[in-house]
This record gives C-alpha cells, structure tokens and sequence, in this order.
C-alpha cells in the first residue's frame, strides 16, 4: 500500500532488545488490568468524544477549540496529509512519499489526474484519521480526559462520495474503500457527540475565494454541494444511531455558551457507549495504544492501481526512511541526531 505503515517504527521497537538494559517504556495491558487499573473510575461527565464536522471552512475549527477550552477537553485538530511527521520523530516534514505519496494541492489543481492521487489522497487521510481517532481514545481511556475532534474516520466518507459523484475516482475505488472501512470502524466505539456545522454552499464558496489559497480557489461549487449532501443525506441519518447530534447554522455557532448548554441537556443513553464497562474497556485500550495494530486494519489483499506499490518499491522507501537521521532506532539511541550514553541506557 502507498503509506507509511509505521513499520519503521515498529522496527525500531523491537531494536529496542539489543540494549542489554532494564529501560523499557511502560504501557497498559493485562498486568495493569489484573493489578486495578480501571478505565470506568476516570470517566466523569466530560468523558466525552466529541467530533465538530461540516463542509470546507464552515467554522467547525474554531468551534471544536472554544469548546475544548471551555469543557475542559483535549483537542485535536484537523489531520492533514503530514499527520504522522507532525505528531512522531521531530515533527520535520518529510517527502511525500513517506506520508502516502499523495498532495491536496494537486487534488485541487487537477482532481481528474490520472496517477491516482485523488483516491491515494483519500484513502490515507482515512488512515489518518483511524490514527487520530485512536489517539483521542487513547487519551480519555488513559486519563479519562474527553476530546473534540474535527471530522473523524466515522463522516470521512463524505468526501469519498464527493469524488465518486464528480467523476474524480473509479467505482473500483469506491469497493476498495467499502472493504477497508467495513473491517476497520467497527472496532472503534463511535463519537458520544457530532456537531455539524451547517452553512450554505454560496457562504463556503465566497469564504474560499476570499480567504484560502491558490489551490484551494479552484474547487468548485459542485463538489462543495456533494459534500452537504452525503453530510445531511447520509451521515447524519446513519451517526444518529449511535451518536447524540446537534446541528447548528453558522450564525449559530458564534454563541458557545448556548452549544455547550444545548450539550449539557443531552442524555448520552445510546449504544454502544452505555454496553461498556471494564473488560470492553480495557480490550479497546489495548487495541488503540498499538498503532501498528491500527494501521494493520486498513491492509488487505486487494490490488488496486492507485494505493497498491511492489514489494521492491516499498522496501525500498522503507530503508529510506531508516536512513533518515534519527529513524534508524527508537528514540534516545541515536547517535546521528546527539543521542549519548547510549549502551548505558
């Protein structure tokens, strides 16, 4: 598949085993579960995983951090394709082919392109946001801490149906998306919360002319509608199963205090957050803390032209990605980057 995998770290775990040291970092599992380590004695009522969607910039990013500051929650912003150089290593951006040889800017430029990037681009950003999804239940299953997040893997889909309905992707795409998807979501538990942000397609377009940059100027009307439409069509039917949802205009959301009494009257009665208890818990704790297990559920044995490389090609950026300074080994052993005391650590 065209992206990282976090094999190279994964690698560099297990490099970790030629130290002959008793440093190992600590994590959660069985042993902190048979000693008392409870999930459910953290929780209060803020305990929450919050998700702020709506269209291109609708205003959900500054929604979703007033209302972490004001209930006290993590936030995470918006992914973007460099995700995973952001948030391990040094934060340095690399070449894009260590983060799924795609680029946003040339989906706006030329979204018919015919090497694939449009669909490369939004199967990663899937990936992505399996990962950042991952990370906030980590958060609020380790500190009981909620989060606010924009967009998640759960309203990804979205912009999935956008291209398919503006000719961007092959309905050979659209299969391959489905699979990932249909072995992947369902081992997370959905958000408790998703506020859509609801501002007319007219009010997106003029904000886009006006504010955003040259790529992002090209997109069209059309596609903008397309993404409403499988928001109110589709996504919002479906996450209202499971999911309490606020929808809110754009002038609306200008008055946080009102959101955020609008949340306080909701029950959060639905399933399958009031199933849960220790055990559950703890099995999607385990699960979400090893992010080479998370990134394993979006692989499977399915070619397909526009995310599918060689074993050569792969292996190949794999070793060049070890070659980067301070990738070879885990973190504080390498040397390149100043690493020192090594052998005694």
């Amino acid at each position: 598949m065209s992206m990282r995998l976090l094999r190279p770290a994964a690698v560099a775990r297990k490099t970790r085993w030629i130290h002959v040291s008793s440093q190992q970092p600590l994590r959660y599992g069985w042993w902190a579960y048979v000693l008392g380590e409870r999930t459910l004695k953290k929780f209060t009522e803020n305990s929450k995983i919050i998700t702020v969607d709506g269209n291109l910039a609708s205003g959900k990013s500054q929604l979703a951090q007033q209302l972490a500051e004001k209930l006290g929650l993590r936030h995470f912003s918006e992914p973007d394709a460099y995700y995973l150089d952001r948030t391990t290593g040094d934060g340095a951006i690399l070449d894009s082919k260590f983060s799924g040889s795609c680029s946003l800017e040339k989906f706006y430029n030329n979204p018919n392109s015919v090497d694939g990037n449009s669909y490369r681009l939004q199967f990663w950003m899937y990936t992505l946001r399996m990962l950042q999804y991952s990370d906030a239940l980590e958060h609020l299953l380790t500190t009981g801490q909620g989060a606010v997040l924009e967009r998640s893997p759960f309203s990804d889909f979205v912009f999935l149906e956008a291209m398919q309905k503006q000719g961007y992707i092959r309905k050979e795409c659209i299969e391959h998306y489905d699979e990932i998807k249909g072995i992947s979501i369902d081992e997370f538990l959905p958000p408790h919360l998703v506020i859509y942000v609801d501002v007319p397609v007219a009010d997106i377009y003029k904000k886009i002319q006006e504010n955003g940059n040259l790529a992002e100027k090209k997109v069209s009307t059309s596609y903008l509608q397309s993404i409403e439409d499988a928001y109110k069509k589709k996504f919002l039917p479906q996450i209202s199963e499971t999911s309490e949802v606020l929808q809110y205009s754009k002038s609306e959301i200008q008055d946080v205090e009102k959101v955020i009494e609008d949340i306080e009257y909701l029950k959060f009665n639905k399933k399958p957050w009031v199933e849960q208890n220790d055990v559950s818990l703890h099995y999607l704790r385990i699960l979400v803390e090893d992010k080479q297990k998370v990134a394993d559920l979006m692989i499977i044995p399915h070619f397909i032209p526009e995310v599918t490389v060689g074993a050569h090609e792969y292996y190949q950026a794999y070793y060049q990605y070890r070659s980067l300074p301070g990738r070879k080994y885990s973190e504080g052993y390498n040397a390149d980057v100043g690493d020192k005391w090594i052998w005694l650590k």
